[in-house]
């Protein structure tokens, strides 16, 4: 359409120049029109049109005309359409330029498409009708009829964005019971891929709010546009004009001045004016609302109070930022978006789809391939370094140990007592939560649990309630402020516990030992060094029978340990020992049969020990001991004696006292010869002479009827004695031996050897 006017010269008043009297009477007498005279009614065909003769020709017509539209049609007449345009292009703009600038569009996509898959994931249907405990979401889906359309409302005033991901939301969702229960194996991985998607968005995206502070500038710059529309529409609009009065300059080159116009496209123009001021109201309300909608609340923080109540997933947190306005921004579509997406905020959620693909992953049968028997002679199952503890795992009901390593976050279920034959539970560096009735069924059955920890947190506060644990393995860091009184303060619930091992760092016996040293038997305090002092509390235990004090820096052998007179066994591995001459006390422990001093720095053995005729095992191995005294020997009930690792050169012929002698190791010595009277110790059954300076090795050997283990490597034998042949057990994996001295005995010797 163009925009014209048409225009035509003005009769002159009178009361003009005197000079232009003449022209002008016969312009205006040329120009201006006068009424038709009546026809006559007796020849109506002779009558003459007439008016007022102008003398312009065309190209003076379509001057005038330009010149009087560019002089004397109002601006706004003439530019209506274009400010309408120009307008109508800001406004959207405004609209859509979020959707393109890359700082916000990336974010809306991304959204979208998260969005979308979240609700179609077969995950969000199982997870909201299992901890819901109801079909809610039929009662959902029966108000959400979608359409198949690839768009989502992208705010209140109803402007839509274009979204390939949503295309496969269904028209109609309803919950499939007969398989909202199964999850396959890619289902569960295209779920667990998906909450990682959503942590890796939520904590991007809750960084910033460019989202937000872009849609409320753009709305209120849309408000300013809309005032200063309609305050300048009302008041212009009346400025649109059939006829406009022209006056311009042009005499010269027309003879006329004055000229009356008709500007064609007026009345339109008038009616569209009225019109866009009607749209643009409509448009500026909304736009009123939308400012109304955005400062009525915060839209920076978005609570999912209503989906914890509605669910009873109560762990899905409230976000904030630019995630918390995306979200209400979608309930303005459709809440059900939001609430089937809240699933995948949820850690309940998730640990619920870990277990689910942890249980698809770890079948029964898979899980009694790896059983075995640990050191206490248990059928034990370990698991190192899942993520969580299959259910499967209660389903093996003849499992009596369970070992759970390196896995984070494990939750005891009420099934764990379909193990009836359950006993022993090792947990290192777990964190472990259990349910009432597993802390019930563990409280009468468990009997041993061993914890391995780094952080004091990781340590489960229900171990103090186990009533009928028998032992107690603790491996980890303690503070010394921790150590005295805070957190193995409640062990004294302990009733039925018998054995306790604390490798750590404590320097002191912990309080909490004490309290339970009533029926204590066993204690191990394994430290990294730290020196161990006061150690007076250990009188009070007056039933221990073992007594482990390894690496605590000690150096000199505790006086409270010989009032433990019910003492069997004690073992001072790995400490400062020097001088043991305290070890004549040790006569009045009747009962100690085994006494480990290995690992230590003691220069000789003092006479004394020939006192303690109770020893059956004695280990003086990794020492400085140089000297063996005789009296040594007057022990004569021992069966074990350990003197490796030290720099002995000569064994004493009284060794053949010891009739009830089994094992007997002298090995990494400087001993040149060994006495025929060890011969004597016929009960003999592992011997170990290696790594000395030996050049002979006695035919006497062939008396050792039981011998079944020989470490003669590492000397300077040159021959091995045929009489090995006479030491029926001693079969070839048990004599270490260099290949080239083995090939010395006699080939039938050697066959024997080899014979299974």
């Amino acid at each position: 359409m163009q925009d014209k006017i048409i225009c035509l010269p003005k009769r002159v008043q009178p009361s003009q120049n005197h000079s232009s009297v003449s022209n002008v009477s016969q312009a205006v007498a040329s120009t201006t029109p006068l009424p038709p005279p009546k026809p006559s009614p007796t020849n109506p065909a002779t009558v003459e049109m007439k008016g007022l003769k102008t003398d312009l020709d065309l190209q003076q017509y379509s001057f005038i005309n330009q010149m009087c539209y560019e002089r004397a049609l109002h601006w706004y007449a003439k530019y209506f359409p274009y400010l309408v345009l120009i307008h109508t292009l800001v406004f959207m703009l405004c609209s859509n330029f979020w959707f393109k600038f890359p700082g916000s569009s990336s974010k809306i996509e991304h959204f979208i498409s998260i969005l979308g898959k979240c609700f179609d994931s077969p995950w969000t249907t199982r997870a909201l009708s299992e901890v819901s405990g109801e079909d809610s979401e039929e009662k959902d889906n029966r108000k959400n009829n979608m359409s198949r359309s690839n768009t989502i409302q992208s705010g209140p005033e109803g402007s839509l964005v274009n979204s390939q991901s949503l295309k496969s939301i269904p028209e109609k969702f309803v919950v499939d019971k007969s398989t909202a229960g199964a999850l396959d194996k890619k289902e569960g991985e295209q779920a667990k891929a998906l909450f990682e998607k959503v942590k890796k968005f939520r904590l991007h995206v809750e960084e910033g709010d460019i989202l937000y502070a872009m849609y409320v500038r753009q709305t209120v710059l849309k408000v300013i546009k809309f005032l200063i529309i309609i305050g300048y529409n009302s008041a212009l609009v009346s400025k649109v004009q059939f006829t406009v009065d022209c006056n311009v300059d042009i005499q010269d080159m027309t003879g006329y001045k004055n000229f009356s116009c008709n500007h064609t496209m007026a009345h339109l123009f008038s009616k569209l004016s009225f019109c866009y001021l009607c749209f643009v109201s409509i448009y500026g309300l909304t736009c009123l609302y939308t400012l109304y909608w955005l400062f009525y609340r915060s839209l920076r923080e978005y609570s999912f109070e209503y989906v914890r109540q509605e669910t009873g997933i109560d762990d899905i947190p409230d976000v904030k930022n630019d995630f918390a306005f995306m979200l209400h921004m979608i309930d303005q579509y459709d809440p059900l978006y939001s609430k089937r997406f809240a699933v995948f905020l949820s850690e309940v959620s998730e640990n619920k789809l870990k277990q689910l693909n942890l249980n698809n992953e770890w079948t029964p049968d898979k899980l009694r391939q790896k059983l075995q028997t640990n050191a206490h002679n248990r059928l034990e199952l370990p698991l190192i370094m899942l993520s969580g503890l299959p259910d499967t795992v209660f389903e093996i009901t003849e499992l009596q140990s369970l070992k759970l390593e390196i896995i984070k976050n494990v939750m005891i279920p009420a099934t764990i007592a379909q193990l009836d034959n359950l006993q022993e539970l090792s947990l290192h560096q777990c964190s472990v939560k259990i349910h009432s009735p597993a802390l019930s069924f563990l409280k009468e059955n468990l009997k041993v649990l061993s914890v391995k920890f780094d952080d004091m947190r990781e340590l489960p506060p229900w171990m103090y309630g186990l009533r009928n644990l028998e032992e107690l393995y603790l491996v980890g860091s303690l503070s010394h402020d921790i150590s005295k009184n805070v957190t193995l303060e409640s062990l004294r619930d302990l009733k039925s516990l018998k054995i306790l091992s604390i490798k750590s760092n404590v320097s002191k016996i912990p309080q909490a030992v004490v309290d339970v040293s009533s029926h204590l038997q066993k204690m191990c305090i394994h430290n990294d060094g730290t020196k161990l002092v006061m150690l007076n509390n250990l009188k009070k235990m007056t039933n221990l029978t073992e007594l482990e004090l390894v690496h605590c820096d000690l150096e000199r052998i505790p006086h409270a340990v010989f009032s433990l007179l019910s003492l069997q066994e004690l073992d001072l591995k790995e400490n400062n020992l020097k001088s043991i001459e305290e070890i004549v006390s040790f006569q009045h422990l009747r009962k100690l049969t085994v006494l480990k001093l290995w690992h230590n720095s003691i220069t000789y053995i003092p006479e004394h020990i020939k006192k303690l005729t109770s020893l059956e095992r004695l280990a003086f191995s990794h020492n400085k001991i140089e000297v063996l005294p005789s009296h040594l020997f007057l022990c004569n009930k021992i069966r074990y004696l350990d003197l490796s690792y030290n720099d002995i050169r000569f064994i004493p012929p009284e060794i053949g006292v010891l009739q009830s002698l089994q094992y007997f190791s002298i090995t990494c010595n400087k001993v040149e010869s060994l006495p025929d009277e060890l011969y004597f110790c016929k009960k003999l059954k592992t011997l170990k002479i290696g790594k000395n300076s030996l050049s002979v090795l006695s035919p006497k050997i062939g008396n050792l009827l039981f011998l079944s283990y020989l470490d003669v490597k590492g000397n300077h034998f040159e021959i091995l004695p045929p009489e090995l042949g006479d030491c029926r057990a001693l079969k070839r994996a048990g004599l270490v031996v260099e290949d080239a001295l083995f090939e010395t005995l006699p080939s039938d010797v050697r066959e024997q050897m080899k014979a299974e």
